[in-house]
């Protein structure tokens, strides 16, 4: 099975200080275990907008699974929701097109980050519900499936600040396996259809 991590630096990987403890890997021998081969591709890339999507399908080429990670930069250099969201459909829709399953996790509510200054902690958390909001309409309008990682990651990585590497803004190992689990039951639902 080809397996294609999409996206930004949290698909990348940045935070920790090993590749075997990001998200691609984790990915991968987590369906391993399911009895799966996999052979891995990351195209992801560090700074990475919706924007940047198309390039990434482009270079990936024929994949099986594809996983997307997409919006904390979109969000951070203010991408206007349905701008980021039609983005995404767009290159959710070429890989769907391509044969692929696509799983999708969309962006995580900033005001978790410690950069961020409490008093502007709720309007970060809103624009981080909206945006993800347009996204998953979009993912589901092009045939992908939304893994909500958000959910089940937000308050844990609120209430530890281990789940964050030293810059205190990209995951951590632990970090990663958190979000590694939130994303492998959707993941595994997907590879099954191969």
């Amino acid at each position: 099975m080809r397996l294609c991590l999409l996206g930004d630096s949290i698909a990348a990987g940045v935070g920790s200080t090993r590749r075997e403890d990001t998200l691609g890997p984790l990915l991968a021998q987590h369906l391993r275990g399911l009895g799966h081969r996999i052979d891995l591709q990351v195209r992801a890339f560090p700074g990475a907008r919706s924007a940047d999507l198309r390039a990434q399908v482009r270079a990936a080429g024929a994949v099986d699974v594809a996983v997307v990670v997409i919006g904390a930069n979109d969000l951070t250099r203010f991408v206007p929701p349905e701008v980021g969201a039609q983005q995404l459909h767009d290159a959710v829709a070429d890989l769907r097109a391509a044969g692929a399953e696509v799983v999708v996790a969309t962006a995580p509510d900033l005001s978790v980050v410690a950069h961020v200054p409490p008093a502007l902690r709720d309007v970060v958390s809103a624009a981080s519900r909206q945006y993800a909001e347009a996204q998953q309409r979009a993912v589901i309008r092009a045939g992908g499936v939304v893994a909500h990682v958000e959910r089940a990651v937000t308050p844990r990585f609120a209430a530890d600040p281990s789940l964050f590497a030293g810059d205190r803004f990209h995951p951590s190992a632990a970090g990663y396996r958190a979000i590694a689990e939130a994303l492998a039951p959707a993941v595994e639902v997907v590879a099954a259809r191969i």
